[in-house]
């Protein structure tokens, strides 16, 4: 019998460091849950991966810069689908509250 789960749950208050929680992984995809509160990727740090990256924002606000210096700014409920190798990272999450990410690569 499968046991249900909640998103939001077991996220401490205290986050020096992002959480990455695997929800989801087979040969062809893998659901990600991240959380964030002020964590940024390093200043001479890009992201380039071999999946396509889908990514919804279920809480938080949050930026990304892509190598091309376009910043988007998300929101709650926004999405964005990030394809194979396009140089991105993470500029800056709220510091205040939680931002929490579903990642879906694929």
């Amino acid at each position: 019998m499968s046991k249900t789960k909640n998103i939001f749950s077991n996220i401490p208050e205290n986050l020096p460091e992002e959480i990455f929680e695997t929800i989801l992984l087979s040969d062809k995809i893998k659901i990600e849950k991240i959380v964030s509160k002020g964590q940024s990727s390093p200043r001479d740090f890009w992201y380039d991966q071999n999946q396509h990256e889908w990514m919804v924002l279920l809480k938080g606000k949050a930026k990304l810069l892509f190598y091309q210096n376009e910043i988007i700014e998300l929101s709650e409920g926004d999405y964005i689908n990030i394809p194979t190798h396009q140089k991105h990272r993470v500029e800056w999450t709220d510091p205040e509250n939680e931002t929490i990410w579903l990642a879906i690569y694929y």
